[in-house]
């Protein structure tokens, strides 16, 4: 099924970290990026990162979402080979 995605800002973005009251590494786990320094390549500099469709859906899935409905998702991805583990540290996992 194709899709049409518009991409979102710079702007978007950090209106969507105030409205969430969140700090970069918050934001960071949100969209399983390896830390803070990671989300302000998609915020800030010359030519920020585009945000792909598939990470704006993850968000998105992880803010609408309850645990234990995100968690269904991840068993799902289990049953075709794609596992998600947590790390200890709040590293990249869910």
């Amino acid at each position: 099924m194709p899709i049409q995605f518009s991409e979102l800002s710079t702007e978007d973005l950090a209106e969507l970290k105030r409205r969430r009251n969140a700090t970069g590494k918050e934001m960071a786990e949100l969209f399983w990026l390896g830390g803070d320094h990671q989300w302000r390549k998609y915020t800030g500099g010359q030519e920020p990162r585009k945000m792909s469709p598939h990470m704006a859906f993850l968000g998105a899935a992880r803010m609408a979402l309850t645990q234990e409905e995100f968690e269904r998702v991840l068993q799902m991805m289990e049953t075709f080979g794609a596992r998600v583990k947590s790390e200890p540290d709040g590293g990249s996992g869910q």
